[in-house]
């Protein structure tokens, strides 16, 4: 892994392009924000208060610009993913009975969940009104498709929740549905935005899909290795919600009796306390598990890196590619 100062460098220069363009994608996010309900609204300068590394707008704006200046068009999509974005983690956070939020107290436990729950509602429905001012119907099939696949995986994974006997596959498809979905969606939106042919619509979408597979892979292995001041949340928090990610099914595969036992004590009891974390940790270590997901990782990169490699070299084809590193290597 490169160093996290090496890491912040590449981000930047990897941002550099759209920086601009993220700043008037930020002033959208404000202005759209405010509601008629004055609770709505304070919740929402919030959670625009808690920053984020607004990669889905960045991704979305690069794609653009592979083919022209991000327009307007472009820039008020890039708004609208990153409001669909925030609504899903506000009733994530609810489902999830999360305390915090990149670094600070989550918005269930600030204003409770009915009221944190509305407001995300509010902000999806925002999102829709935002890109329904386009009068472009295939960016609405895009949202739409995106918006069901989200929930629909939100759904299969409270379906799964506590449970120990989670496949690689059962998993692949919550990334897929959850995470990659939104990231292929972007790319997709940036070439609409800019007239981008069919082709290039759908290699672009292929592209940020399997960054997405990559991002949630590593975010999963990182909510292992990393630590609560890097991370804004408790490490291990995903087992403790009952998440059964990829590290710990590799390691489950091979585990004995005993390993498998201490899983289920965790998962029944929601908590570390009869179970320490680092056992845990330990025995991800043991199997070799977390070495196994990162491999699994690299597959979905190198895949990313190709996709986008066949589109001729420009900044924006660099920093695409800078962002699909940035995905395999960063530390948070």
């Amino acid at each position: 892994m490169f160093s996290k100062i090496r890491q912040n460098i590449s981000a930047r220069d990897a941002f550099a392009l759209v920086q601009a363009d993220l700043k008037e994608v930020e002033q959208e996010i404000g202005v759209e924000s405010i509601a008629s309900v004055e609770a709505i609204t304070t919740i929402n300068q919030y959670l625009q208060a808690g920053g984020g590394k607004r990669l889905r707008p960045a991704l979305l704006l690069l794609c653009t610009r592979l083919f022209g200046p991000p327009n307007a068009c472009a820039r008020r999509l890039a708004a609208v993913v990153e409001m669909i974005h925030t609504a899903t983690l506000v009733h994530d956070d609810v489902i999830d009975l999360a305390s915090k939020r990149r670094g600070r107290p989550s918005t269930n436990v600030i204003w409770g969940n009915h009221m944190a729950v509305l407001a995300g509602d509010w902000l999806y429905m925002q999102a829709f009104q935002v890109a329904l001012r386009e009068r472009n119907y295939h960016l609405l099939d895009v949202l739409i498709s995106l918006t069901q696949m989200m929930v629909e995986g939100e759904l299969l994974q409270l379906e799964r929740l506590h449970k120990i006997d989670i496949s690689e596959a059962d998993y692949m498809e919550l990334v897929d549905r959850k995470t990659a979905s939104l990231f292929s969606a972007c790319a997709r939106l940036g070439a609409i935005a800019i007239g981008a042919s069919e082709a290039h619509e759908n290699q672009l979408a292929d592209f940020a899909w399997n960054l997405g597979m990559a991002f949630q892979l590593v975010d999963d292995i990182l909510d292992f290795t990393s630590t609560e001041k890097i991370l804004g949340k408790p490490s291990g928090n995903d087992l403790r919600e009952g998440k059964v990610t990829l590290p710990l099914i590799y390691a489950l595969q091979d585990a004995s009796p005993v390993e498998r036992q201490t899983i289920e004590t965790i998962l029944a009891d929601s908590t570390y306390e009869n179970v320490p974390f680092m056992q845990v940790v330990k025995m991800l270590e043991h199997h070799k598990s977390i070495q196994r997901a990162y491999e699994r990782a690299k597959g979905f990169t190198e895949k990313a890196h190709s996709l986008i490699g066949a589109f001729p070299e420009s900044p924006a084809q660099r920093a695409l590619r800078d962002i699909v590193n940035l995905v395999t290597e960063r530390e948070a």
